[in-house]
């Protein structure tokens, strides 16, 4: 089959055949470059990957930035969690027994006490907001998503407090995928947060499982901490000689000669006598042979080319580069940002500031009385010689902010507000030469170090953009007008040139994420690929106020790892088919190569946690074991230097019975998977349209194949197993990333962009959001997201990830103290809810009736239009009010012609689930 053009800018690989039944299948890349990893014979193609999106940060990882324990922590270990914090219950450590809670505070969203990060202009509101939320009025699931725990027993066989051990054997032939009862009481049951399948059993039927309208995959946050701690072992790991997996928890060991079996091509390997042991008790004591993930840790540094930083600089540098064509609203509302991000800083942090208009001016913290600067042309790319005499000058360009704190306050209160007559969108603005300069000023004196020998710093270098505009000087830029005759041309050219810039960026470990504000459009095609090539994010905020300074706070603190690789590798002929994340395709020379290695490997261009990658998957043929497995390597250097490969294998059971398969199913990782792999296809206007129409087919497919008919009519019933699944899709369809309740495309551009790389957490808020609704007492109820909520005595939050609205009933907004005490506590739960989101969402607040009011009814679904036993249904909390509110409610309503989720199920001809 001809390879496809190249369709997106999210990596995306497809296998396609005739005769879907065949289990021999053709790989189909939408990637013009081979694959260049070594296969063996009679193994299936690994997918190619495409160049990704811009990745979604987050906050900060603890697991990237502790120091290094030299002894491993036997389990079971128990941490106790922060006072002023509160973790989800799937990460709350149990020594025995894993309580499942399907209606809990998720893990981002749960309500947590104190802030990492200081709010800019925020009004004093009542103490911090500490009451928990009321579950729904019936169970309602409020939580994003339950993970999956590890399969450790097979079936239901065994209590739910016992675990499995390793397998161990004194014979050389008793290799059976048996496990005695005897041996699965070692560990408490881990879940492992970090990967969460669509499901936590495999179906064995190949037809059904590779079914594209429901699919089965997972996503993998390769940066998330696990709450446990992983084991820590430094030395190297024993490795299959044949497909190149790692010896891990479930592999079957010979006690007598040290051999072990590998769980993922069966081929027997030696460990160099470290596993002959007397008893299995003996080999209990390895940490990779005790716990499903560890942690293998290199202190030293083994890469060839590379320079590392002395500790006095471990601290990477933030280097601002600023718009100088800014009006003076604008302007001023950018310096009390920029002022509150510098005083938010550590002590030990290097700043520098860099300006761009129609020139490049890097500002000199040596001078203490006055802001100075070394000022270079804009119209071409800095020569080797400029760059030289800038950086070998008397200037001081990176300084610690505490012994430079005064002195950037002075350069950003030095800022003018832009002078000539000139429209926004037509003012010189040389981005692309700035972050040129930027880069040079983080490499340093390293800049003249031989090609191929890089200076390796601690954690990833940032340069901040903060845009106003859109970049029509100089390199990478284009015409301020698109009727510009050879705009087309200026841009191509420009977006090879930008993500260039991107690749150079990340080759010195250097992060580029470009903040844009205000109402001039910035060409956000032009601007993508420089932040998503250096692993960096691209962000719009209505202004350069409140959000935009949260977001400089917070991109400045995402502590992140860096050389990433995520290699994935499946048992029982697992196919990979497509993968969508922050990363790109791994050239053969970036991971080691084995004869018969089928893994997937993914050049990660940051490690951070709230990144995430989506996986989905098909089989070859019919399994016919009782357990898959799949194991995870994710490798990376910390801020200390230090080489980590964090290793996490995932057995899974399989079942012939399709509707246990449909009961294991989790809905919200499910329906993220299908809601990014929809998205990835949604480029334009046009096909925004069809993918509507996709997700109607698919929930149509998915009752047809696994739902039933209903008698004496033309209805079929959805599969009672899956009743979250199609409110969660009705959501992403009408909503900003498929819908059209934002305006520009830019907006649903970035959207989009964030979408694809987003956690969990994030995802499920981005499709659905999460409402809340005020309650006497400071108390919240959460409540499904319908209108029907749109009571006039009460208050209410809309959670939709990258926006938090506050609704003010006009009943109560007419009661002065009761409106902003209810006001104060929905702004002090926003915050709270969104205290640790990348990027951070604006919160807005209105009352019911004025125009903003739009953006938070255009999210509910019009449930008012349901019959009254449906509302009631659907919406419980009805039954509390009275007869003469209920009344009031319905006469509030206006008619559209939006359909209500009911109405839209019926009309493809399905009955609506029923409530869960």
């Amino acid at each position: 089959m001809a390879n496809q053009p190249k369709a997106s800018t999210a990596y995306s690989v497809t296998f396609a055949s005739s005769n879907p039944e065949s289990p021999d299948r053709r790989l189909e890349t939408k990637l013009a470059s081979p694959f260049s990893s070594q296969l063996g014979h009679g193994l299936p193609r690994p997918p190619v990957i495409q160049p990704n999106q811009i990745p979604l940060p987050s906050d900060r990882i603890p697991s990237l930035n502790t120091a290094i324990q030299t002894n491993f922590i036997p389990l079971p270990y128990i941490r106790t969690p922060s006072p002023n914090s509160v973790r989800h219950p799937s990460q709350v450590p149990f020594p025995y027994v894993r309580i499942p809670s399907p209606s809990s505070v998720s893990p981002v969203n749960g309500i947590r006490d104190g802030s990492a990060h200081p709010f800019l202009s925020t009004p004093p509101g009542p103490p911090r907001f500490s009451s928990p939320v009321q579950p729904a009025a019936l169970p309602f699931r409020t939580s994003n998503a339950t993970p999956q725990p590890l399969a450790f027993t097979s079936g239901s066989s065994l209590p739910t407090s016992s675990s499995p051990s390793p397998r161990y054997s004194n014979s050389s032939v008793d290799f059976q995928d048996q496990v005695s009862e005897a041996s699965e009481d070692l560990l408490p049951l881990i879940e492992v947060t970090n990967i969460l399948f669509s499901a936590s059993k495999v179906l064995k039927q190949t037809k059904l499982l590779s079914t594209t309208s429901l699919g089965f995959g997972a996503l993998v946050s390769a940066g998330r901490d696990i709450p446990f701690g992983p084991q820590i072992i430094q030395r190297d790991p024993h490795r299959c000689q044949n497909c190149g997996a790692y010896a891990n928890f479930y592999c079957t060991i010979l006690i007598g000669s040290g051999q072990w079996q590998c769980v993922i091509c069966r081929n027997l390997n030696g460990s160099e006598g470290e596993y002959i042991a007397s008893s299995k008790e003996e080999l209990r004591t390895l940490p990779e042979l005790l716990s499903p993930f560890v942690d293998y840790v290199q202190t030293g540094n083994k890469r060839p080319g590379f320079v590392p930083v002395s500790d006095s600089r471990m601290s990477a540098p933030i280097v601002l580069v600023i718009d100088e064509c800014l009006d003076e609203p604008h302007l001023q509302h950018l310096q009390g940002s920029l002022h509150a991000f510098l005083d938010s800083l550590l002590p030990t942090t290097r700043i520098g500031i860099v300006l761009y208009g129609r020139t490049v001016s890097a500002y000199d913290f040596s001078e203490e009385s006055a802001a100075s600067a070394d000022v270079l042309p804009g119209r071409i790319s800095p020569s080797r010689d400029s760059l030289k005499e800038l950086i070998y000058g008397t200037g001081l360009y990176l300084s610690p902010v505490q012994s430079s704190r005064h002195v950037a306050h002075l350069i950003i209160s030095s800022l003018r507000p832009y002078e000539l007559n000139i429209p926004e969108a037509s003012r010189d603005r040389c981005l692309g030469t700035a972050v040129e300069v930027a880069l040079a000023v983080i490499q340093g004196p390293s800049a003249e170090l031989p090609r191929g020998v890089i200076k390796r710093s601690g954690g990833n270098s940032r340069i901040i953009v903060c845009a106003g505009g859109p970049n029509t000087h100089g390199p990478g830029s284009v015409p301020h007008s698109f009727s510009h005759p050879n705009y087309p041309y200026m841009e191509k050219a420009a977006l090879k040139w930008m993500e260039n810039l991107g690749r150079e960026a990340h080759r010195h470990d250097t992060v580029v994420d470009i903040l844009c504000a205000g109402t001039c459009p910035v060409r956000v095609p032009v601007l993508q690929p420089l932040a998503k090539a250096s692993g960096g994010v691209l962000i719009l905020q209505d202004d350069f106020g409140e959000a935009f300074g949260v977001n400089l706070q917070r991109a400045s603190t995402r502590a992140a790892g860096s050389y990433g690789l995520l290699e994935v590798r499946c048992s029982d002929d697992i196919l990979i088919t497509q993968a969508i994340g922050p990363g790109e395709e791994a050239n053969a020379d970036e991971h080691e190569n084995f004869k018969n290695d089928s893994s997937l490997s993914i050049k990660m261009l940051s490690v951070e946690e709230m990144q995430c990658f989506t996986l989905s998957m098909e089989t070859r043929s019919d399994i016919k074991s009782d357990f898959v497995y799949f194991q995870f390597a994710i490798q990376y250097s910390n801020v200390y230097l230090a080489d980590i490969t964090r290793l996490v294998t995932v057995r899974l059971p399989t079942v012939d019975s399709v509707s246990a398969y449909l009961e294991s199913i989790q809905d919200e990782v499910a329906s993220v998977i299908i809601a990014k792999r929809t998205l990835l296809r949604a480029k334009t206007s046009s096909t925004v349209n069809d993918m509507r129409a996709t997700i109607d087919e698919r929930i149509r497919d998915i009752a047809l194949k696994f739902g039933s008919h209903i008698p004496r009519s033309k209805l079929y019933r959805f599969p009672k197993e899956l009743n979250l699944l199609p409110e969660l899709l009705f959501h992403l369809r009408r909503g900003p990333l498929l819908g059209n309740i934002i305006g520009h495309e830019d907006e649903r551009s970035v959207l989009r962009n964030i979408f694809l790389n987003a956690s969990l957490d994030l995802s499920i808020r981005m499709m659905a959001p999460r409402c809340l609704m005020h309650r006497e007492g400071g108390t919240f109820e959460e409540l499904p997201a319908h209108d029907l909520v749109m009571q006039s005595d009460s208050a209410v939050v809309l959670d939709h990830g990258t926006d938090v609205f506050i609704w003010l009933g006009a009943e109560l907004a007419s009661q002065a103290g009761k409106c902003a005490a209810a006001l104060a506590a929905c702004r002090t739960l926003s915050e709270e809810l969104t205290e640790l989101r990348f990027p951070a969402p604006r919160i807005l607040a209105f009352k019911e009736g004025s125009s903003q009011a739009r953006y938070f009814v255009s999210r509910l679904i019009p449930a008012h239009k349901d019959p009254p036993y449906e509302q009631e249904a659907r919406f419980p909390q009805l039954r509390t009010l009275s007869a003469e509110q209920r009344t009031k409610l319905k006469s509030s309503f206006i008619h559209f012609d939006d359909p209500s989720f009911c109405e839209w199920m019926r009309s493809l001809k399905i009955s609506p689930p029923e409530p869960s």
